[in-house]
């Protein structure tokens, strides 16, 4: 080990020295030129241009020329730390001078090799036993090196303590984050690091033969210079490239699939290099969904002229961002020499605190998977608000590792202390975090400018809450209070696992159409399509067909159960209730229908069939299939859902305004309109855990998604008949 360390540092003291070598072939003859009545540059000039360059090749010629036979004849017994000790004495020398704060900036790059000796005399100490005779040599090369980059560090500090940073305050890290950033149309992974007086943007060096973490840095701006840029709402923002749902949708689909077969692979201890490709693979596509979500712009610029843009996942990140760069920007001043630079970038390896890539690859055994299933949340109140407002509330959850909009509270106007009460239930996806952020909404038309393309609405607060599983478990209510700098808003929460929600129950009420078998109700009310569906379509047609996130964003569950229990007692005011209600809640309440039948409207004996059918590889096979099954389904079930999938086709067709893609609509309808039956459903062997979940669960979800998402996409489907069964060939895949 301890050869191979060296022979590392052997390969790339070759590389320097060639390096040192190229620059002083034009040396001598323009040290030559300078005595002459036409120089080129003056003596001045060529000693700044080549400041210590044939001192520094003869300190690293000098250890290349004594490490190199030693590594060549190695012995176990080899001693090396005599040509370490050398080396950085002469090194120190050369580059702590009396003209240190001159030449430092210039001299980066000799100090990044002590740095890099430093490293590897770490690493030789490591494997180098206290009873060799070099531990006491490595010892004190160690100690030198140490010194050395300590009193360079002295060299630069008290400028820094009296120049950049108030108070003789040293610079530290504030934050530091993972993001996407906008770069000529292509999205590149970045890790950010704020500092008391910068804004560093760096990228992470691909790390190979298990070398140490390493940072480029791609730029930086001083907060004194820096701004975030105002956008007119008439001013178009930089053209964003949005990947299609479609493409996202995939991705999901690989990663669940990859999973399982990690989980298959542990469960069957095969060899560890199936496993080690595999976990490959997830990385890839993980970092690939990671690069291709984010859609939400936020954008820095600086003095110079310069913008950069991020793309982030949530209205909760920029804020968080923006929030504390304007705080340190209160106080702070700057100056950064190229040195600085270049030892600041390195030194962002040990300062880091988010230390991984964001992917689920990187999650430590123990760590929670997420919940699965549905999180009642009732949003009470607030409070600490200095003036009255028009009030509001959003509430976010993260799914595949970035965040939701799920529901919004209504409107509270003119008041310190809002009092919502309005419950949702937000479904989840291996989601671990529930966020909250409190809005004051602007009416009026002369406040619409827009900071990189948000929301025009100032944003006042914002929380969140880990949600544990440990916690959660029971499904009892948890009251909590989220504090946001002075604002406290008061929630309760309550979890039901997906496996508590698959169990369908039936009516209570004889009268009723909640978890009444849909053939039935349409008997009853002497419908092709029950009514309810009928109703709850019209009036989202009437005025909801424009609202963003239509069907995603949850609504109000008090509004929704007042809407079951009037559809359930056959009220028929109900036309009039809807009509005065939050179209949300309308959406909601058909969701709840098609959850609540007591068999899914693509039944329990149909449903394994559609879900081999759609993974059918030829297009012929895969069409002639997945419409047979459907034409095969029972007259009302079928009507009923050729109904409601023209609907969705029309909320689709207004997407550059509601945001409702076909593949968004499948995502929130498909899981509802086919499910498993109980006892064919693959719920956690682990009775225990109710509440995780299993790949096979995460793969069952992509499936119903994506044969409804089939079904929206063909252009046409062929009109059911009293003859359709006589044409129909087995539905067995």
């Amino acid at each position: 080990m301890r050869k191979w360390v060296l022979s590392g540092i052997l390969a790339s003291e070759e590389t320097y020295l060639s390096h040192l070598e190229a620059l002083l072939l034009p040396m001598k003859p323009l040290k030559a030129a300078a005595t002459t009545s036409q120089p080129v540059l003056t003596s001045q000039q060529i000693e700044t241009i080549f400041f210590k360059v044939p001192e520094l090749y003869e300190i690293h010629k000098e250890f290349y020329d004594g490490l190199f036979p030693r590594v060549q004849q190695w012995s176990h017994q080899q001693r090396v730390g005599d040509l370490f000790q050398k080396l950085v004495s002469g090194l120190e020398s050369v580059l702590i001078s009396p003209h240190a704060c001159l030449s430092t900036a210039l001299l980066y790059k000799p100090v990044d090799r002590v740095t890099r000796s430093t490293l590897v005399l770490h690493d030789l100490l490591k494997h180098t036993p206290s009873s060799h005779p070099d531990h006491s040599l490595l010892q004190d090369a160690l100690r030198i090196s140490q010194n050395f980059l300590s009193s360079i560090n002295e060299e630069i500090t008290p400028r820094r303590q009296s120049m950049t940073v108030k108070k003789g305050e040293h610079r530290q890290l504030l934050k530091d984050s993972f993001m996407v950033e906008l770069v000529e149309g292509a999205r590149k992974l970045r890790h950010i690091f704020l500092f008391t007086d910068l804004l560093l943007c760096t990228k992470l060096k691909k790390q190979s033969g298990g070398k140490t973490q390493q940072y480029d840095c791609k730029w930086y701006i001083p907060l004194t210079d820096l701004s975030f840029q105002m956008v007119d709402e008439l001013e178009a923002l930089p053209n964003i490239p949005l990947v299609p749902d479609e493409e996202l949708d995939a991705l999901k689909i690989k990663i669940s699939q990859i999973k399982s077969d990690i989980q298959r692979e542990k469960r069957a201890n095969k060899g560890s290099k199936v496993m080690e490709r595999l976990r490959k693979k997830l990385s890839e596509q993980e970092s690939l969904l990671l690069l291709m979500s984010p859609s939400m712009a936020f954008r820095v610029h600086s003095r110079n002229g310069k913008s950069y843009t991020f793309l982030i996942s949530s209205d909760y990140e920029r804020a968080e961002w923006r929030e504390s760069i304007r705080e340190q920007q209160k106080k702070c001043d700057f100056s950064l020499t190229s040195v600085e630079l270049q030892m600041l970038t390195n030194s962002c390896v040990k300062l880091q605190t988010v230390h991984h890539i964001p992917l689920t690859i990187n999650k430590e055994d123990d760590e929670s998977p997420g919940l699965y299933g549905f999180l009642h949340v009732i949003v009470h109140s607030a409070t600490g608000f200095k003036q009255s407002s028009n009030l509001y509330c959003t509430l976010e959850v993260d799914s595949f590792g970035y965040f939701v909009n799920k529901a919004k509270t209504r409107v509270y106007r003119d008041t310190t202390e809002p009092n919502w009460n309005e419950e949702f239930e937000i479904e989840l996806e291996g989601s671990q975090t529930l966020r909250i952020l409190c809005y004051e909404k602007c009416y009026n038309k002369m406040k619409m400018t827009k900071e990189d393309g948000e929301s025009a609405d100032k944003l006042m607060g914002k929380g969140q809450v880990q949600l544990d599983p440990q916690t959660l478990q029971d499904r009892d209510w948890q009251r909590t209070v989220i504090d946001m700098n002075g604002i406290e808003v008061k929630l309760s929460v309550k979890f039901t696992s997906r496996e508590f929600s698959l169990k369908r129950m039936p009516s209570r009420k004889q009268t009723g159409v909640f978890g009444v078998k849909i053939a039935v109700v349409t008997k009853r009310e002497r419908s092709k399509v029950p009514y309810i569906v009928r109703q709850c379509v019209e009036e989202i047609e009437r005025r909801g067909m424009e609202e963003v996130g239509i069907y995603r964003v949850s609504g109000v569950a008090t509004d929704i159960q007042a809407l079951k229990a009037a559809f359930d007692v056959n009220n028929k005011d109900v036309s009039v209730m809807m009509s005065e209600m939050d179209v949300n809640a309308i959406a909601g309440t058909l969701k709840l229908y098609f959850r609540e039948l007591p068999e899914p409207l693509f039944t329990d004996e149909f449903y394994p069939n559609f879900a081999e059918g759609i993974a059918l590889s030829d297009p012929v096979a895969k069409e002639s299939c997945m419409l047979n099954l459907l034409l095969s389904l029972p007259e009302a079930n079928l009507l009923t859902f050729l109904f409601l999938l023209d609907h969705l086709k029309r909320v689709a067709e207004k997407e550059t305004v509601n945001k409702m893609s076909l593949h968004n609509l499948a995502t929130v309808f498909g899981p509802t309109l086919l499910r498993p039956s109980e006892k064919e459903s693959k719920l956690p062997a682990n009775p225990s855990q109710p509440i995780t979940m299993t790949d096979s669960w995460s793969l069952e979800v992509m499936s119903q998604v994506q044969v409804l998402l089939y079904f929206l996409q063909l252009e046409a489907i062929p009109a059911p008949d009293s003859k359709r069964q006589s044409i129909l060939f087995s539905t067995e895949v």
